[in-house]
């Protein structure tokens, strides 16, 4: 049996209700925090510490010990490494690291490994 109408449309109003709040209430307090040095710092370390827990998350289930030893991850991260350094550029970095790894897991190394 359905629920009652008017308790779905109050339900309903609920959520849109709470969600329209809580996608402008960032917008109405940035204002007063806009000129803080806590925000210019996390916009400053917010894309480093980002792509610092992207690699630790893909790395964390990379088994080193059997073939191919992690050798396309740790390929593809010093890729991405060394054209971030070079060109200082994250989007640029990171695309062809990915594209690197899936280049390298799927054409160069699809059986396991060289080993």
């Amino acid at each position: 049996m359905l629920p009652d109408p008017g308790y779905l449309g109050t339900a309903v109003a609920g959520v849109v209700l709470v969600t329209l709040a809580l996608r402008a209430l960032p917008f109405t307090v940035i204002a007063a925090w806009r000129q803080s040095a806590l925000v210019g710092d996390l916009a400053d370390w917010m894309p480093l510490g980002v792509l610092l827990i992207l690699v630790v998350d893909s790395l964390s289930m990379t088994s080193f010990t059997t073939a191919p030893y992690g050798l396309p991850e740790v390929v593809a991260l010093l890729l991405t490494i060394a054209l971030h350094l070079w060109r200082r550029n994250t989007s640029l970095s990171v695309v062809v690291g990915t594209a690197g790894y899936l280049v390298l897991v799927n054409v160069a190394l699809p059986t396991g490994g060289w080993a």
